[in-house]
């Protein structure tokens, strides 16, 4: 074989210090490479909700949500995240109902699910929805842009977030900006991530 593909490359860049080889682990700098760096390159096509049989919309304006009726976000008490061995903070959110692994990204502009974390919460797509959705610092960025009904953490619960489905070559959903800046309170202290409502 010749090696990992293009798209593996996009979003865990070779490292040349220290001897070490294809990046085997993900850090947040690559991914602020490839994910962070997001910026919209406006609609695509939408993803289709498997479970409702209907579509998801797509370029979600938070400033007319409240304004449309949607649900109001609910916010209480606290919670910290222990830094890992790896250096990254992980969650486990519930995302439209199930729960998913992801990795806490504060230099992700939104949510970034993996094509099988997606499909696991009931998202569907099809080749013609993928589109470029973005420009990373190692180029485009290929997914479908799609808006979630709930993402809860712990009692942090917020409704239609701004997400992108990356089908492939991402290999944690990455827990971004779209529902972090949403929660009060973030701070990183001492190997801690504490979120809070005041």
């Amino acid at each position: 074989m010749g090696g990992p593909s293009p798209v593996y490359r996009m979003f865990n860049p070779p490292c040349h210090r220290g001897g070490m080889k294809w990046g085997m682990i993900i850090t947040l700098g690559a991914l602020a490479c490839g994910i962070g760096a997001f910026m919209p390159n406006g609609p695509m096509a939408p993803a289709r909700d498997q479970s409702a049989n209907s579509t998801i919309p797509v370029g979600f304006d938070p400033a007319t949500a409240d304004a449309q009726g949607s649900a109001p976000d609910y916010l209480s008490g606290e919670m910290v995240l222990q830094q890992r061995q790896d250096g990254h903070f992980y969650a486990s959110p519930t995302v439209n109902s199930v729960p998913i692994e992801a990795l806490v990204d504060t230099g992700a502009s939104v949510i970034a699910l993996t094509g099988a974390d997606a499909e696991a919460i009931g998202l569907n797509w099809d080749q013609s929805d993928i589109g470029i959705i973005g420009r990373g610092a190692n180029g485009p960025i290929q997914g479908v842009q799609v808006r979630l009904d709930t993402v809860q953490l712990g009692n942090f619960e917020v409704h239609d977030v701004d997400a992108m489905i990356i089908p492939e070559g991402l290999h944690v959903t990455l827990l971004g900006q779209s529902f972090l800046s949403r929660i009060p309170n973030v701070e990183i202290a001492n190997g801690q991530m504490n979120l809070s409502e005041y």
